[in-house]
Protein backbone atom coordinates (compact mmCIF):
# COMPACT_ATOMS: atom_id res chain seq x y z
CA UNK A 1 0.00 0.00 0.00
CA UNK A 2 2.97 2.59 -0.28
CA UNK A 3 2.31 3.44 -3.40
CA UNK A 4 -1.48 4.78 -2.33
CA UNK A 5 0.23 6.42 0.58
CA UNK A 6 2.18 9.65 -1.35
CA UNK A 7 -1.45 10.60 -2.71
CA UNK A 8 -2.48 11.61 0.67
CA UNK A 9 0.94 13.31 1.13
CA UNK A 10 0.63 15.30 -2.17
CA UNK A 11 -3.10 16.87 -1.50
CA UNK A 12 -2.78 16.79 2.50
CA UNK A 13 -5.80 14.48 3.16
CA UNK A 14 -6.48 11.43 4.84
CA UNK A 15 -6.84 8.88 2.28
CA UNK A 16 -10.59 8.77 2.70
CA UNK A 17 -11.68 12.23 3.35
CA UNK A 18 -15.34 13.41 4.06
CA UNK A 19 -18.28 14.45 1.77
CA UNK A 20 -18.75 17.99 0.62
CA UNK A 21 -19.80 19.69 3.90
CA UNK A 22 -18.52 22.41 6.46
CA UNK A 23 -16.23 20.15 7.68
CA UNK A 24 -14.98 18.90 4.13
CA UNK A 25 -13.51 22.40 3.93
CA UNK A 26 -10.44 21.16 6.02
CA UNK A 27 -9.83 18.53 3.42
CA UNK A 28 -7.13 20.84 1.57
CA UNK A 29 -5.62 22.94 2.67
CA UNK A 30 -6.91 26.48 1.75
CA UNK A 31 -4.95 28.58 -0.57
CA UNK A 32 -5.61 32.49 -2.59
CA UNK A 33 -5.60 32.47 -5.87
CA UNK A 34 -5.09 35.30 -8.15
CA UNK A 35 -6.64 35.32 -11.93
CA UNK A 36 -5.64 36.94 -14.85
CA UNK A 37 -8.36 39.00 -17.07
CA UNK A 38 -9.12 35.81 -19.11
CA UNK A 39 -9.21 33.56 -15.88
CA UNK A 40 -11.99 36.21 -14.35
CA UNK A 41 -14.00 35.90 -17.72
CA UNK A 42 -14.37 32.12 -17.32
CA UNK A 43 -15.79 32.78 -13.30
CA UNK A 44 -18.41 30.19 -12.29
CA UNK A 45 -20.92 33.33 -11.65
CA UNK A 46 -21.56 36.76 -13.63
CA UNK A 47 -22.86 39.58 -11.72
CA UNK A 48 -25.82 41.45 -13.58
CA UNK A 49 -27.20 44.92 -13.21
CA UNK A 50 -30.94 45.10 -14.51
CA UNK A 51 -32.25 48.30 -15.13
CA UNK A 52 -35.92 48.91 -15.80
CA UNK A 53 -37.07 51.51 -18.77
CA UNK A 54 -39.01 53.31 -16.43
CA UNK A 55 -36.19 53.33 -13.72
CA UNK A 56 -33.58 55.32 -16.75
CA UNK A 57 -36.91 57.65 -17.14
CA UNK A 58 -37.02 58.82 -13.69
CA UNK A 59 -33.29 58.64 -12.95
CA UNK A 60 -32.39 61.76 -11.31
CA UNK A 61 -35.67 62.17 -9.65
CA UNK A 62 -35.15 61.51 -5.62
CA UNK A 63 -38.97 60.94 -4.96
CA UNK A 64 -38.88 58.51 -7.61
CA UNK A 65 -38.69 54.59 -6.38
CA UNK A 66 -36.61 53.56 -9.26
CA UNK A 67 -35.59 49.56 -8.55
CA UNK A 68 -32.00 48.39 -9.20
CA UNK A 69 -32.23 44.41 -9.83
CA UNK A 70 -28.51 43.27 -8.98
CA UNK A 71 -28.84 39.26 -9.90
CA UNK A 72 -25.82 36.61 -8.92
CA UNK A 73 -26.32 34.65 -12.44
CA UNK A 74 -24.62 31.09 -12.05
CA UNK A 75 -23.64 29.42 -15.09
CA UNK A 76 -22.29 26.09 -15.80
CA UNK A 77 -20.75 24.89 -18.99
CA UNK A 78 -18.49 21.53 -18.18
CA UNK A 79 -16.19 19.08 -20.74
CA UNK A 80 -16.02 15.85 -20.30
CA UNK A 81 -12.88 14.21 -21.57
CA UNK A 82 -13.90 10.28 -22.71
CA UNK A 83 -17.67 11.83 -23.41
CA UNK A 84 -18.44 8.95 -26.09
CA UNK A 85 -17.65 6.27 -23.23
CA UNK A 86 -19.74 3.95 -20.94
CA UNK A 87 -19.06 6.58 -17.63
CA UNK A 88 -18.52 9.80 -20.07
CA UNK A 89 -22.13 9.37 -21.82
CA UNK A 90 -23.66 9.02 -18.57
CA UNK A 91 -22.23 12.06 -17.19
CA UNK A 92 -23.54 13.99 -20.34
CA UNK A 93 -26.41 12.54 -20.02
CA UNK A 94 -26.72 13.84 -16.43
CA UNK A 95 -25.45 17.18 -17.21
CA UNK A 96 -28.06 17.52 -19.83
CA UNK A 97 -31.04 16.67 -17.58
CA UNK A 98 -29.73 18.74 -14.76
CA UNK A 99 -29.35 21.78 -17.78
CA UNK A 100 -25.76 22.02 -17.68
CA UNK A 101 -23.96 22.82 -21.22
CA UNK A 102 -21.77 20.20 -21.71
CA UNK A 103 -19.13 19.64 -24.47
CA UNK A 104 -17.95 16.10 -25.45
CA UNK A 105 -13.86 15.24 -26.19
CA UNK A 106 -13.61 11.68 -27.50
CA UNK A 107 -11.63 10.18 -30.34
CA UNK A 108 -15.22 8.76 -31.70
CA UNK A 109 -17.11 12.20 -30.97
CA UNK A 110 -20.60 11.75 -30.94
CA UNK A 111 -21.78 9.49 -28.48
CA UNK A 112 -22.82 5.85 -29.57
CA UNK A 113 -26.36 6.42 -27.39
CA UNK A 114 -29.11 7.22 -29.79
CA UNK A 115 -31.41 8.21 -27.11
CA UNK A 116 -33.54 11.34 -27.26
CA UNK A 117 -31.27 13.02 -24.36
CA UNK A 118 -28.61 13.71 -27.15
CA UNK A 119 -30.57 15.66 -29.63
CA UNK A 120 -31.43 17.47 -26.51
CA UNK A 121 -28.17 18.33 -25.63
CA UNK A 122 -27.53 19.77 -28.81
CA UNK A 123 -30.41 21.65 -28.58
CA UNK A 124 -28.78 23.21 -25.69
CA UNK A 125 -26.11 25.00 -26.67
CA UNK A 126 -25.60 28.00 -28.90
CA UNK A 127 -25.61 27.45 -32.75
CA UNK A 128 -21.66 28.20 -32.32
CA UNK A 129 -20.85 25.43 -29.93
CA UNK A 130 -19.42 22.29 -30.73
CA UNK A 131 -21.53 19.62 -28.04
CA UNK A 132 -18.98 16.60 -29.68
CA UNK A 133 -15.56 17.55 -30.45
CA UNK A 134 -13.29 14.23 -32.46
CA UNK A 135 -9.70 14.54 -31.02
CA UNK A 136 -7.05 13.29 -29.05
CA UNK A 137 -6.05 14.75 -25.66
CA UNK A 138 -2.53 14.57 -26.84
CA UNK A 139 -3.06 16.78 -29.87
CA UNK A 140 -5.93 18.66 -28.38
CA UNK A 141 -6.92 22.14 -29.30
CA UNK A 142 -7.60 23.36 -25.85
CA UNK A 143 -8.66 27.22 -27.10
CA UNK A 144 -11.28 25.90 -28.62
CA UNK A 145 -12.51 23.45 -26.13
CA UNK A 146 -12.22 24.91 -22.71
CA UNK A 147 -13.57 28.49 -24.32
CA UNK A 148 -16.04 29.31 -21.22
CA UNK A 149 -15.43 25.84 -19.42
CA UNK A 150 -16.30 25.94 -15.93
CA UNK A 151 -15.10 22.60 -14.97
CA UNK A 152 -13.10 19.53 -16.88
CA UNK A 153 -14.48 16.11 -16.06
CA UNK A 154 -11.91 13.73 -17.38
CA UNK A 155 -13.06 9.68 -18.02
CA UNK A 156 -9.90 8.56 -19.58
CA UNK A 157 -8.69 4.84 -18.75
CA UNK A 158 -7.95 1.44 -20.21
CA UNK A 159 -6.18 -1.54 -20.10
CA UNK A 160 -3.23 -3.31 -22.10
CA UNK A 161 0.73 -2.97 -21.62
CA UNK A 162 1.97 -1.35 -19.07
CA UNK A 163 3.39 1.71 -21.28
CA UNK A 164 -0.03 1.71 -22.99
CA UNK A 165 -2.07 1.96 -19.24
CA UNK A 166 0.68 4.21 -18.01
CA UNK A 167 0.18 6.89 -20.92
CA UNK A 168 -3.83 6.96 -21.12
CA UNK A 169 -4.73 6.54 -16.69
CA UNK A 170 -1.53 8.91 -16.39
CA UNK A 171 0.04 10.80 -18.58
CA UNK A 172 -3.16 11.84 -20.75
CA UNK A 173 -4.88 12.82 -17.68
CA UNK A 174 -2.46 14.88 -16.23
CA UNK A 175 -2.45 16.67 -19.60
CA UNK A 176 -5.97 17.30 -19.30
CA UNK A 177 -5.19 18.66 -16.10
CA UNK A 178 -2.28 21.05 -16.94
CA UNK A 179 -4.47 22.43 -19.65
CA UNK A 180 -7.47 23.10 -17.60
CA UNK A 181 -5.15 24.96 -15.06
CA UNK A 182 -3.02 26.67 -18.00
CA UNK A 183 -6.77 28.13 -19.39
CA UNK A 184 -7.84 29.25 -15.77
CA UNK A 185 -11.08 26.61 -15.14
CA UNK A 186 -11.86 26.62 -12.04
CA UNK A 187 -12.70 22.88 -10.96
CA UNK A 188 -11.26 19.64 -12.58
CA UNK A 189 -13.07 16.05 -11.28
CA UNK A 190 -11.33 12.89 -12.08
CA UNK A 191 -12.55 9.37 -12.04
CA UNK A 192 -10.15 7.13 -10.83
CA UNK A 193 -10.33 3.66 -9.23
CA UNK A 194 -11.12 2.43 -5.85
CA UNK A 195 -7.95 1.78 -3.34
CA UNK A 196 -8.10 -1.83 -3.47
CA UNK A 197 -5.89 -3.72 -0.38
CA UNK A 198 -4.30 -5.64 -3.05
CA UNK A 199 -0.48 -6.71 -2.51
CA UNK A 200 1.54 -3.55 -4.14
CA UNK A 201 3.35 -5.66 -6.74
CA UNK A 202 0.15 -5.57 -8.25
CA UNK A 203 -0.54 -2.22 -7.13
CA UNK A 204 2.87 -1.00 -9.15
CA UNK A 205 1.59 -2.41 -12.49
CA UNK A 206 1.02 0.51 -15.18
CA UNK A 207 -2.82 0.66 -14.61
CA UNK A 208 -3.07 1.85 -10.82
CA UNK A 209 -0.11 3.68 -11.05
CA UNK A 210 -1.12 5.99 -13.64
CA UNK A 211 -4.71 6.57 -11.56
CA UNK A 212 -2.70 7.47 -9.23
CA UNK A 213 -0.38 9.76 -11.06
CA UNK A 214 -3.40 11.56 -12.12
CA UNK A 215 -4.87 11.97 -9.01
CA UNK A 216 -1.55 13.56 -7.55
CA UNK A 217 -1.83 15.99 -10.27
CA UNK A 218 -5.33 16.76 -9.73
CA UNK A 219 -4.51 17.43 -5.80
CA UNK A 220 -1.58 19.62 -6.68
CA UNK A 221 -2.88 21.77 -9.88
CA UNK A 222 -6.33 22.12 -7.63
CA UNK A 223 -5.83 22.02 -4.11
CA UNK A 224 -9.25 23.46 -2.91
CA UNK A 225 -11.18 22.91 -5.96
CA UNK A 226 -9.96 19.44 -7.31
CA UNK A 227 -12.35 16.21 -7.21
CA UNK A 228 -11.37 12.37 -7.00
CA UNK A 229 -14.06 9.70 -7.47
CA UNK A 230 -12.33 6.38 -6.44
CA UNK A 231 -15.48 4.08 -7.52
CA UNK A 232 -14.78 -0.10 -7.92
CA UNK A 233 -16.22 -2.36 -10.13
CA UNK A 234 -19.01 -0.03 -12.50
CA UNK A 235 -21.93 -1.29 -13.91
CA UNK A 236 -25.00 -0.49 -16.11
CA UNK A 237 -25.70 -1.21 -19.95
CA UNK A 238 -22.55 -1.15 -21.94
CA UNK A 239 -22.33 -0.74 -25.34
CA UNK A 240 -19.10 -2.25 -27.28
CA UNK A 241 -18.93 -2.25 -31.14
CA UNK A 242 -22.98 -1.77 -31.23
CA UNK A 243 -23.69 -4.71 -28.69
CA UNK A 244 -25.02 -3.97 -25.23
CA UNK A 245 -23.35 -5.60 -22.32
CA UNK A 246 -25.96 -5.35 -19.45
CA UNK A 247 -23.61 -5.44 -16.32
CA UNK A 248 -26.39 -4.12 -14.27
CA UNK A 249 -27.62 -7.66 -14.51
CA UNK A 250 -24.64 -8.52 -12.36
CA UNK A 251 -23.61 -5.46 -10.39
CA UNK A 252 -26.79 -4.21 -9.19
CA UNK A 253 -27.83 -7.50 -7.47
CA UNK A 254 -24.06 -8.18 -6.01
CA UNK A 255 -24.23 -4.48 -4.90
CA UNK A 256 -27.18 -4.84 -3.02
CA UNK A 257 -26.57 -8.38 -1.63
CA UNK A 258 -22.68 -7.02 -0.38
CA UNK A 259 -24.81 -4.12 1.27
CA UNK A 260 -27.08 -6.02 2.94
CA UNK A 261 -24.41 -8.06 4.70
CA UNK A 262 -22.00 -5.73 5.11
CA UNK A 263 -21.98 -6.00 8.79
CA UNK A 264 -20.82 -10.12 8.33
CA UNK A 265 -18.44 -9.32 5.86
CA UNK A 266 -16.76 -5.86 7.60
CA UNK A 267 -14.30 -8.32 9.69
CA UNK A 268 -12.65 -9.84 6.40
CA UNK A 269 -11.80 -6.40 5.09
CA UNK A 270 -8.70 -6.62 6.52
CA UNK A 271 -7.57 -9.74 4.80
CA UNK A 272 -5.17 -9.11 1.49
CA UNK A 273 -7.04 -8.52 -1.36
CA UNK A 274 -10.33 -9.11 0.00
CA UNK A 275 -11.54 -5.70 -1.70
CA UNK A 276 -11.74 -7.38 -4.96
CA UNK A 277 -14.89 -9.28 -3.92
CA UNK A 278 -16.33 -7.41 -1.06
CA UNK A 279 -16.01 -3.56 -2.50
CA UNK A 280 -19.46 -2.90 -3.70
CA UNK A 281 -20.52 -2.12 -7.41
CA UNK A 282 -21.44 1.14 -8.06
CA UNK A 283 -23.93 2.29 -10.40
CA UNK A 284 -22.98 4.34 -13.85
CA UNK A 285 -25.49 6.63 -12.94
CA UNK A 286 -24.25 7.58 -9.65
CA UNK A 287 -21.18 7.89 -10.71
CA UNK A 288 -22.72 10.75 -13.05
CA UNK A 289 -24.64 12.12 -10.89
CA UNK A 290 -21.77 12.49 -8.30
CA UNK A 291 -19.66 14.31 -10.48
CA UNK A 292 -22.82 16.70 -11.09
CA UNK A 293 -23.00 17.18 -7.58
CA UNK A 294 -19.26 18.14 -7.58
CA UNK A 295 -20.20 20.56 -10.51
CA UNK A 296 -22.71 22.29 -8.58
CA UNK A 297 -21.22 22.66 -5.29
CA UNK A 298 -18.32 24.94 -5.26
CA UNK A 299 -17.33 23.85 -2.07
CA UNK A 300 -17.00 20.52 -2.87
CA UNK A 301 -14.07 18.98 -3.51
CA UNK A 302 -11.55 15.91 -2.10
CA UNK A 303 -11.32 11.68 -2.53
CA UNK A 304 -14.25 10.25 -2.64
CA UNK A 305 -14.91 6.68 -1.71
CA UNK A 306 -17.48 3.80 -2.57
CA UNK A 307 -19.83 5.02 0.33
CA UNK A 308 -19.29 9.12 -0.69
CA UNK A 309 -19.71 8.57 -4.25
CA UNK A 310 -23.45 7.10 -3.48
CA UNK A 311 -24.20 9.81 -0.96
CA UNK A 312 -23.31 12.58 -3.51
CA UNK A 313 -25.53 10.96 -5.96
CA UNK A 314 -28.28 10.79 -3.38
CA UNK A 315 -28.10 14.29 -3.02
CA UNK A 316 -28.61 15.13 -6.54
CA UNK A 317 -31.05 12.44 -7.33
CA UNK A 318 -33.71 13.64 -4.36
Amino acid sequence: MASFSNIGAICKVPSAPSLCSSSSRALFPTTLRSFSHSQVSRSRSCRLCIRSSYAEAVRGNPNSDAIDVVADVKTERIVVIGGSGFVGSAICKAAVSEGIEVISLSRSGRPSNSNPWVDQWEAMLCPAALPQVTGDVFYANWDEILIGATVVVSTLGGFGSDEQMLRINGEANVVAVNAAKEYGIPKFILISVHDYNLPSFLLQSGYFTGKRKAESEVCSKFPSSGVVLRPAFIYGKRKVDGFEIPLDLIGEPLEKLLRATESFTKPLKSLPASDLVLAPPVSVDDVAYAVINAVKDDDCFGIFTIDQIKEAAAGVKV
